[in-house]
């Protein structure tokens, strides 16, 4: 088999010259010799700076906070929540120990067994850090919705999980849950976290609150077995039932060491992660890790505002900061001139999270914030971050970064149905060939099934590999670039072409804010390249602008650029951040779309 390299976009994204850091922060990272720590770092030994509890058991939520209890830190702010109405409530680790214990004692209370799956329905607000904590502490699995889920992705997730506890809030429950019910025997118990004055409509739910008033501070945190399910995390595919991805309550190793390399996060960090809590990374980095390592938490209840996020950064003294690519494209639509007042001295660390980071949101961090943004890459399947850039290298825009130190990750030569065989053997790609990224099983947070769906989690291995379906190349020096999803890929002409790189190559016009690109049946050269563009405010959509826009992407790309486009107001995109290229290729071709409850349409 013929290699297939990489089309001459991702060439163009290889030669933007590397970022250089200040001296300073390059001092200050917790990682500074890549290939050393490559070498030697090993996750037994890495174990060893987890607190346990007696006997070797594991317990995310003891190693998250209540490891905390006997040190300085136990006073500090764990977490500053913002009301979307203004003000602040602030709590400190041993508050949210003693919460967390009173949520435990609950389940307690009512029968909840080990082992039971408790959903969340709810936003960026205290109730679900204390919920999260005290059903770990319970020794119960942790099952997060996203708060814009409708009510049949609810039920949907709800009847997959076969949940027992819901902890959500009234309007939540009334619009979402209260319809669908009756379509959940399972479902004992509902706990609401804003029931000071139940209505008639809300009969067969908790009060939370009076429920954990009654309850004790004090509570023997139930010793889990390392390997004990902890998270059950839904992803939506492009086709069938969502997956329901496990994770342990090891995991935690993971998310530890990963936010310390690829973040470079530490304790006395005030760090803020912008992810959805119903989103794998909303618990991994925006609970679990910051907390695990003593950081100070911001979490904002109300909707990305470009005023209010830049004020955020300034009156909170953010230090590290993990957003999406989509919220870094919106904040560049405003220039690169921040708003009056505006104080980012504080802010050591950029990185972004959802889908790849389109080069010239890097150029334009360094430019706007005096800082580059990191790029990294994982999967709700992987639990944590697998490849980064790092805070004391240099950033290659466009890249993914290297694997971490005790990843091991490759390029699998890939056919029609799957890695290419021969012999038995699986073939590795070679440098610069466009392949599936792989990683070797066994880091702490990989996911150990698929939810109740044993013949999909097997058709996710090749031998000792994870196959993630993403197609990517990797370069002599050992960096990552995407390509795009195994599905998303457009054959055309001959070439393969990744959706991604020619919005990356459009994002480089002064006009374009946002692109997204899919390929659309053509008879001579099986598929063309078409993009959907969402201009810049000071930008209006004429055809000699369309004309320039392609024009502009034949010369950075060649062949395989768009050859066509369409304006449009606005992009779908996913909770997550992601443009659903999957979504805007049914709406081209009036195809059935799909599974859309993880849509959501950011201003």
């Amino acid at each position: 088999m013929n290699s297939v390299h990489h089309s001459s976009a991702a060439t163009a994204s290889t030669c933007r010259p590397p970022i250089d850091k200040p001296p300073a922060v390059r001092a200050q990272a917790n990682l500074t010799d890549y290939r050393r720590a490559c070498t030697e770092f090993d996750w037994g030994t890495a174990a060893g700076e987890l607190a346990t509890l007696p006997g070797g058991a594991v317990n995310i939520a003891h190693e998250a906070v209540d490891r905390h209890l006997d040190t300085p830190r136990a006073a500090a702010p764990a977490l500053h929540w913002l009301r979307a109405t203004g003000g602040r409530v602030t709590l400190t680790y041993a508050d949210l120990a003693a919460s967390s214990n009173r949520f435990a004692g609950v389940l307690d209370t009512l029968g909840v067994s080990r082992g039971t799956r408790v959903c969340t329905l709810l936003g960026r607000n205290p109730e679900l850090y204390i919920a999260a904590l005290g059903t770990w502490k319970a020794g119960c699995i942790v099952s997060p919705l996203f708060s814009a889920f409708g009510p049949e992705p609810v039920r949907q997730r709800m009847a997959l999980a076969d949940a027992e506890v819901l902890v959500t809030t009234r309007a939540h429950y009334r619009r979402k849950v209260a319809p669908i019910r009756r379509e959940l025997p399972g479902l004992r118990h509902v706990l609401i976290t804003d029931a000071e004055e139940l209505g008639a409509d809300l009969d067969g739910v908790v009060d939370l609150h009076a429920a954990m008033a009654a309850a004790s501070p004090d509570y023997a945190i139930v010793r889990t077995d390392p390997q004990d399910a902890a998270l059950l995390h839904f992803t939506s595919g492009t086709t069938g039932t969502p997956k329901g991805a496990v994770h342990v309550h090891n995991a935690v190793l993971a998310h530890r060491v990963t936010a310390r390399y690829a973040l470079d996060l530490r304790g006395g960090d005030v760090f803020w992660c912008t992810a959805d809590p119903g989103w794998v990374t909303g618990m991994s980095y925006g609970v679990i890790a910051p907390l695990s390592l003593g950081a100070t938490l911001i979490s904002d209840e109300a909707e990305f505002d470009t005023g209010r996020w830049y004020d955020i950064l300034t009156a909170e003294q953010v230090t590290v900061w993990y957003t999406a690519p989509t919220a870094l494209r919106m904040l560049m639509r405003h220039g690169q001139d921040l708003p009056p007042g505006t104080d980012l001295s504080r802010l050591r660390f950029i990185a972004s999270v959802g889908e790849p980071l389109n080069p010239e949101v890097v150029v334009w961090g360094q430019r706007a914030f005096g800082r580059p943004v990191h790029d990294n890459w994982w999967q709700t399947e992987t639990g944590a971050i697998m490849i980064a850039n790092l805070a004391a290298e240099q950033v290659r825009p466009g890249s993914m970064g290297r694997p971490l130190p005790g990843v091991h990750a490759t390029i699998l030569r890939r056919g029609p149905d799957g890695p290419t065989m021969v012999d038995g053997d699986i073939v590795h790609a070679d440098i610069d060939e466009i392949g599936e990224l792989a990683l070797h099983t066994g880091w702490p947070s990989m996911f150990r099934e698929y939810w109740q769906q044993p013949q999909r989690y097997e058709k996710a291995f090749a031998g000792p590999w994870y196959l993630s379906g993403d197609l990517a190349r990797r370069d002599a020096d050992g960096y990552y670039w995407f390509v795009g999803r195994a599905d998303d890929v457009i054959k055309s002409a001959g070439h393969l072409v990744g959706p991604f790189e020619v919005e990356s190559a459009l994002m480089a016009h002064p006009a374009v804010a946002e692109a997204g690109v899919i390929g659309v049946p053509d008879p001579l050269a099986g598929q063309l390249v078409k993009a959907f563009v969402l201009l810049r405010p000071d930008y209006t959509s004429t055809e000699a602008l369309r004309d320039e826009l392609i024009a502009f992407g034949r010369r950075a790309l060649g062949a395989v650029a768009a050859k066509d486009i369409e304006f449009v107001d606005s992009l779908p995109h996913t909770r997550s951040g992601k443009v659903m290229r999957r979504l805007l290729r049914a709406r081209e071709l009036g195809l059935p779309e799909g599974d859309i409850s993880t849509l959501e349409a950011l201003p």
